[in-house]
């Protein structure tokens, strides 16, 4: 790791319409938001703030597959991921949503 902060849109940078949890359910999945985006960036940068405004609306799938699959793929360590990503939002219901999935994924691989 050798970047300090990266900031990402998901409406520029992925989708202006994110689509369901898994490839398999059809483009702009949040398995491939996490596969192909979150997971190298959040390694590569210290700092990856997430810009989440701008998109037609999020699925909880689509959410909780993209970031409580982060957590579950266990790149890094949880307090690691969590202080490396910065949500950006006008809408703090959708902070804490994601973190809620965050949190939910690593209990889930700790009990």
């Amino acid at each position: 790791m050798t970047n300090n902060t990266k900031l990402i849109s998901i409406k520029n940078d992925f989708s202006i319409a994110p689509g369901g949890r898994l490839r398999s359910d059809g483009p702009d999945s949040g398995e491939e938001f996490r596969e192909d985006l979150l997971e190298p960036l959040v390694q590569e940068y210290e700092k990856l703030k997430i810009d989440l405004d701008g998109v037609e609306g999020y699925g909880s799938s689509f959410l909780e597959e993209a970031f409580g699959g982060l957590v579950r793929a266990n790149i890094l360590p949880y307090e690691t991921i969590k202080n490396r990503i910065e949500l950006v939002t006008q809408d703090d219901f959708l902070k804490v949503e994601i973190q809620s999935y965050m949190e939910d994924a690593n209990k889930a691989a700790n009990s």
